[in-house]
């Protein structure tokens, strides 16, 4: 293979040198006795121009010997200076004609396919439209980032520096079917239909051979295949795959070829050769709407390459030839499309109607049609005003009903006098208001009552115009007669129209034949407000029939039905226009306008609006600041320059108020007041300041308050011009507008930057600086959502949001403050559409693939740690915009871009289809897919839009929100309905798997309403399910709801498989059947052996508790085994249920710790207040109100709080919830706390114990006072429940194992211990119990130990229980009381504290 020759030795280091390579397909004839090798030709070129080199390869293995066609294709690199030779080249590329014929060699297609151009010290090589870098070529050679755009399968469009032994760049894999049928003179026979019979087949592999043979010319031949037989004599369907469009003449030459192969058996017409049309042509009209008046361009676009186009007009088909009406205009790209364009000048009615464009190749016709309709212009003004010359402004508003892409606005004038205005146009709105001042030398007396007609014309940027004439009739100051009632309407600029308008004009497209009209009552009262402020007009009419009520602005603007009510009453009917915050916008008149059939009535209102700025658009300096008390300090309160427009503005500093100077600077107001030194009398004090801006309506508005803390110059250390002094750890904000951040002179940046003063220098904290042109977008969309016409504007808006983003990349990428305001202007621009077209969805995609952008997690990361709740709320905005998305009748739009995906689907009456979408990031190694079954989409509206977004990185932003789970790099999947729909309502999902080892797929949905709102991942109504499928690299998800999915993968939940869960199960099942018969076997020894243990009132009242201990464990325990049977047979958990089971488990679990509580306190009453003895009815009535009142309180409060907000329960068990509201710690902080006040008062016991009475001898005292600590440790600590700290670990992410496991033992096994240590240990109910079965052996060994002394142990030292339970307490035989002297009080202490211990 040549080496190419390198850029740097083509040309000196000084020249500019560009690249271009062409692709040429050829054939040539050639006897081989060996089949063809690869090889290269070395190609000269003459001239100055041509200096390179061509690659030669075969495009197909040939037979062995024998004449045979072989094809090849031939890569030529060519440089050049002249950036203008390379658009000669191409032009003369599209001239040229294939194939061409040569002696011996045939060019059959000539392409360019790459061209390269110098940046900087790179060269950027871009391939051609339908061509692009193979995928090993993008792998392995440096991409440019920049300027790449996405291709699927790993493909590039641009790559730095040209490779030097190729491959270049490549057509994409894909092949163009040519559908063609064919007709055989002779008789159709039945097995013919049949695949599998012989006669089939042998048709099938004689054609076959005949269709190879004589297409295999065409360039980039694949394959042919005979699809059906069918009757007519015998007609023959077939395709022909190549991947090249056939050059003109080709496919005639083919067919007959075909005709020369085939055996003439088969009678095959020649004449019958017809190709089936297929939708392969793409039909573009500009502009989408059209005016009386537009150049309407038709583009059909095709990837046939012809020379024969066509247009043709109606049903008739009549063709269209040019003319000075009509142009008609066909190029050719690349050899490889076509394109053909149609354009009609001063398109008008009588042009509307079906167009059509048809291209033919060869047997092949292509075409589509599309009918166009034309709207007429309509202009909304009022067409006569009075206007008394007495130099005060008067307005004419002129607006177009239509939203279209107007050019310019213009006014004219045309009368015996003239009085020139001041125009204003705001093109977004379709609006112009032309100011004039008529003054008495104007109009003199002479002149009064003359009419001068004002025209405003629209024109379109398709050239279309539109106009409408104004009569202004003009009147010297005095002269009233004629317009009595009217002069007060003039001068004030309020009109007072109380009276109604019914009316059949055009400007409302009514029908002359009024059918019903209704009197309208209007707000009487003058409304004047300022900016700011909010004002309401009430509209009530007479009658209660109407068919629609709506207000419009005098131009003819509809109002967003957000602004008004309208309520109906038995004799009338009401209509309330309410504006909260009024702007400029809102300066104008307005029509209450109530339709019944064709007939209007009206009433309308003027409404002035003063200007005022708001508080939110005042710039301060300082937000907050610390000064010396013996310095001056200046404030400054700052807005945007408004011409002709001046406030009274002061400062206002605890009672005092002082005037601010006014200094313009760039494009803003400023207004200063500098606190002279010493002012005040007090030092180390905080002031706060506020500035107050008063209009000429004598409204007002305040600034919030700044804060100046006034410190000793000792305690200075920082001191910066720009940023101010400060103390050590001092923490100040100031607006980046008045920081030291760079930007440029005149412009307006927002946001604030964070200073701290470290040693003595100020230290940049955090910065959140919004760029001056997203920060002009951000005042843009508050104004937005305020304005009367926010529909009509919000197109443009958005189509300059996604150019500015664009622009402003790489600031948004590295700025949280600039990425937070594109996050709150797509949220507020959210909630005002009912409807989003195509066009917009792209351009909010195009935004939200620059923010969603890997270079931005960083900003991200940094924004969320300030607001954390910006994630969730850009999530929020991006469905509301899907389920505001109407496709109608238009082809749903799939739009790409690497951050971001969208599919769509609309459903149409009597279409039943299943909405089946895959989305694929190569550039993230993600895809994922969703799917709806024809029977959820039959319950749907039809004509409603199925919409999914998919994004690849905004997992990785949510993850970093409030909830910090372990998640799985994958999609997430946002899907809406732009209708209600019926829940449940099932999707499924599948997702690619990156974590396929070590955690547990999730499947969740993201819950607006977690966290406070801020939102968090929740699995309500979403489970993982088997597809059937090798899930090894995929999580298959089903929901019974829409809205934004993904999956988690959750390290801390034991996979369902694994031996730490199964384990589990085993101790919990077992252990829990141990506590349940234990607990069983307690309640029944204790009814057996009751009357002989509650012989006196301390017993009595241990039994009582150790009875509702045991049975609240009971309980307990079978609605923990109910609930978890539940969870573990994966039914579907009935919600009712489930609350019901965490309830009574949560109520139960509490009773048993405040039980032990009621035993803990008995203990300490009997033993500490030794004198005071209370009834017996008072301390049961205290037990069971501490057992059973206040786990009820707990309970019910929790379960009262937090089941309304649905997150009373886990979403995954039936138990309290701890990831969202921490429900659980209504039990872990009781039953942890009764823990401590147990161990505190067996501390206090085992003090008491040991503290000898008096009278009583040390020596066995001390033995005593021994036996009972042990029995108290042995006993208490076990029946407390201290092994429910544990229970807290395993709340924890990331808790070890090992707590799991022994909690779940020591928890499952307390029915056990409450049999032992609360029932059987003590030694009077053995002594009942062996009195109740009379054991004669068993009782003589009773017997006999008591002879010897009350102090024996319980069990002999011969039963292996007895000593395990006796070297617990550290016995190792028998205890002998050597005297039993002991003093009565004595006696009586000792037992009463022996009897409740045990």
């Amino acid at each position: 293979m040549a080496k190419p020759v390198k850029p740097e030795e083509m040309k000196s280091p000084r020249t500019i040198t560009f690249y271009f390579v062409l692709i040429v397909i050829c054939s040539s004839e050639a006897t081989l006795s060996t089949p063809a090798e690869p090889f290269v030709h070395p190609l000269i070129l003459q001239g100055h121009e041509l200096a390179g080199e061509e690659l030669l390869r075969p495009k197909r293995a040939v037979t062995v010997g024998g004449p045979v066609a072989e094809e090849y294709t031939v890569d030529i690199e060519v440089s050049f200076e002249n950036v203008s030779f390379l658009e000669s080249v191409k032009a003369h590329l599209n001239s040229l004609s294939f194939p061409i014929q040569g002696n011996g060699t045939d060019i059959l297609s000539m392409a360019m396919t790459t061209v390269c151009t110098p940046a900087g010290n790179d060269l950027l090589c871009f391939c051609e439209k339908g061509y692009q870098w193979p995928e090993e070529r993008c792998l392995h050679s440096l991409t440019c980032q920049e300027h790449d755009s996405a291709l699927p399968g790993g493909y590039c469009s641009c790559l730095k520096g040209l490779p030097p032994q190729g491959p270049f760049c490549q057509l994409p894999e894909a092949y163009i079917t040519l559908k063609i049928k064919v007709r055989l003179n002779i008789g159709f026979q039945e097995d013919l239909k049949n695949t599998s019979s012989a006669l089939y087949r042998s048709y099938k592999t004689d054609l076959e051979r005949a269709f190879r043979a004589g297409y295999k010319t065409l360039p980039g031949f694949r394959s042919v295949t005979v699809t059906q037989f069918t009757k007519g004599s015998v007609v023959v369907d077939y395709a022909v795959q190549v991947a090249l469009a056939p050059p003109p003449g080709s496919i005639h030459k083919a067919n007959e070829q075909v005709i020369q192969n085939l055996n003439q058996t088969y009678k095959m017409d020649y004449s019958s050769f017809q190709g089936i049309s297929s939708n392969e042509t793409k039909f573009t009209v500009i502009p989408e709407f059209i005016f009386e008046g537009d150049n309407v361009t038709l583009e059909c676009e095709t990837e046939f390459v012809t020379s024969n186009t066509s247009w043709y007009y109606g049903e008739k088909r009549s063709e269209i030839q040019n003319s000075d009406r009509f142009s008609i205009h066909t190029s050719i790209i690349n050899n490889i499309s076509l394109i053909t364009r149609l354009t009609i000048y001063n398109f008008t009615q009588r042009d509307a109607g079906l167009y059509g464009c048809n291209v033919t190749l060869d047997i092949f016709e292509y075409g589509t049609v599309r009918t166009l309709d034309v709207t007429p212009i309509r202009i909304l003004a009022k067409e006569e005003r009075k206007v008394v010359c007495d130099n005060n402004p008067i307005s004419l508003n002129c607006c177009s009903e239509n939203i279209a892409n107007w050019s310019k606005i213009e006014w004219k004038q045309e009368g015996k006098i003239s009085i020139l205005g001041n125009p204003e146009t705001d093109l977004d709105s379709s609006c112009s208001t032309y100011t004039l001042k008529a003054d008495g030398t104007q109009c003199p007396s002479g002149s009064s009552g003359t009419t001068v007609i004002y025209t405003c014309e629209f024109v379109s940027v398709y050239g279309a115009r539109g106009s409408k004439n104004i009569a202004v009739t003009f009147t010297s100051v005095g002269d009233n007669s004629s317009y009595k009632g009217e002069v007060h309407e003039v001068l004030s600029h309020v009109m007072e129209v109380s009276t109604v308008q019914s009316t059949t004009g055009n400007s409302l497209e009514t029908s002359k034949t009024q059918e019903r009209q209704a009197n309208l009552t209007i707000t009487r009262d003058p409304i004047s407000v300022s900016e700011g402020q909010s004002f309401s007009i009430t509209c009530l009419s007479d009658v209660s029939s109407f068919d629609e009520v709506y207000w419009n602005t005098s131009a003819g603007i509809k109002i967003h039905p957000r602004f008004y009510t309208m309520r109906r009453y038995q004799d009338g009917a009401e209509s309330v226009l309410t504006v909260k915050t009024s702007t400029r916008e809102w300066n104008g008149t307005y029509h209450c306008i109530f339709r019944y059939k064709n007939s209007y009535s009206i009433a309308t209102k003027d409404v002035t609006i003063h200007p005022l700025p708001l508080a939110s658009d005042i710039m301060m300096d300082p937000l907050e600041a610390s000064g010396l008390c013996t310095s001056s300090h200046q404030f400054k309160c700052c807005i945007e320059e408004d011409a002709g427009e001046k406030y009274a503005v002061t400062f206002h500093m605890d009672s005092s108020s002082f005037p601010a100077e006014r200094e313009v600077i760039g494009k803003q107001a400023c207004y200063k007041y500098s606190l002279p030194a010493n002012f005040l009398r007090w030092c180390s004090k905080d002031i706060a300041v506020f500035c107050h801006f008063t209009n000429a309506a004598n409204s007002s508005v305040r600034s919030p308050s700044m804060k100046l803390t006034l410190v000793p110059e000792k305690n200075i250390t920082c001191r910066d011009p720009i940023i101010g002094i400060g103390e050590p750890g001092k923490i100040i904000q100031k607006l980046c507008q008045f920081s030291s951040v760079s930007r440029n002179s005149g412009q307006t940046i927002g946001g604030t930057v964070t200073y701290k003063c470290v040693g003595s220098q100020w230290k940049e904290e955090a910065r959140a600086c919004i760029s001056a042109p997203i920060n002009g977008l951000l005042q843009l969309a508050k104004a937005l959502i305020k304005s009367p016409s926010q529909d009509q504007k919000l197109p443009t808006y958005l189509r300059d949001l996604s150019v500015s983003a664009g622009k402003e990349e790489r600031d948004i990428h590295s700025s949280p403050g600039s990425l937070g305001a594109i996050i709150n202007i797509l949220d507020l621009l959210s909630t005002v559409p009912t409807q989003v077209n195509s066009e917009m969805m792209r351009d909010i995609l195009a935004t939200i693939n620059v923010i969603l952008d890997k270079s931005a997690l960083n900003s991200w990361e940094k924004l969320l740690q300030q607001q954390n709740n910006q994630s969730s709320q850009f999530l929020h905005s991006v469905e509301r915009f899907s389920q505001a998305l109407q496709l109608g009748d238009s082809t749903p739009p799939s739009l790409f871009h690497p951050n971001v995906q969208m599919k769509s689907m609309v459903i149409k009456r009597g279409h039943p289809q299943i909405y089946q979408q895959k989305f694929v990031f190569t550039d993230s190694d993600l895809w994922g897919d969703v799917a709806i079954d024809e029977c959820q989409l039959g319950n749907l509206q039809p004509d409603s839009s199925i919409v999914t977004v998919a994004f690849p990185t905004l997992k990785a932003i949510l993850a970093q929100d409030v909830q910090r789970k372990t998640s799985s790099n994958s999609l997430v999947m946002t899907t809406t309905v732009s209708h209600n729909i019926v829940k449940p309502f099932r999707i499924s999902m599948t997702f690619k798997n990156n974590h396929r080892s070590g955690g547990k797929p999730q499947c969740v949905f993201w819950n607006f309403s977690l966290a406070n709102n801020t939102g968090g991942w929740d699995s309500s109504g979403c489970s993982v399910e088997d597809d059937g499928r090798d899930n090894r690299d995929r999580v298959f998800c089903k929901c019974n709801h829409l809205t934004s999915f993904s999956i988690l993968m959750s390290p801390d939940s034991p996979d369902p498989g694994s031996l730490l869960k199964i384990l589990l199960d085993i101790i919990s099942y077992i252990g829990l059947g141990f506590s349940i018969v234990s607990l069983a076997a307690c309640l029944v020894v204790e009814a057996m052996v009751w009357k002989s243990v509650t012989k006196n009132r301390t017993s009595y009242m241990r039994h009582i508790c150790i009875v509702n201990i045991a049975f609240c464990l009971l309980i307990a325990d079978i609605w923990f085994i109910v609930a978890g049977a539940i969870h573990d047979g994966h039914y579907p958990l009935n919600e009712t249920a489930c609350v019901a089971a965490t309830f009574f488990i949560h109520f139960f679990y509490l009773s048993v710790f405040f039980w032990m509580l009621t035993l803990g306190l008995m203990l300490f009453y009997r033993l500490i207040f030794i004198l005071h003895d209370a009834s017996k009815s008072t301390q049961k009535a205290f037990a069971f109100s501490l057992g059973y009142g206040c786990p009820l309180i707990i309970s019910s409060i929790t379960v009262g709080v937090t089941q309304p907000q649905e997150v009373y329960m886990r979403k995954n068990a039936c138990w309290l919830n701890w990831e969202d509201t921490r429900a659980l710690l209504a039990f872990a902080i009781p039953a942890l706390i009764i823990v401590v006040v147990n161990v505190s008062i067996t501390v206090v016991v085992i003090t008491k114990i040991l503290r000898p009475s008096i009278g009583d001898k040390p020596g066995k005292q001390e033995k005593s006072s021994l036996f009972q600590i042990s029995k108290s440790i042995g006993v208490l600590t076990p029946l407390l429940g201290l092994t429910w700290g544990f229970g807290l670990a395993t709340v924890i992410q990331g808790s070890n194992a090992v707590f799991h496991i022994i909690f779940t033992l020591l928890n499952a096994f307390q029915g056990l211990f409450i049999l032992l240590f609360g029932c059987l240990w003590d030694q009077k109910v053995q002594e009942a119990l062996l009195h109740k079965f009379s054991l004669s052996r068993w009782s003589s060994q009773h017997s006999k130990s008591t002879s010897i002394g009350s102090s024996t142990p319980v069990f002999s030292m011969s039963s292996p229980i007895s000593r395990r339970f006796n070297n617990l307490f550290g016995k190792t035989g028998t205890y002998n009381v050597s005297t039993p002297e002991t003093t009565s009080s004595s006696v009586e202490n000792s037992s009463s504290a022996y009897s409740l211990l045990n």
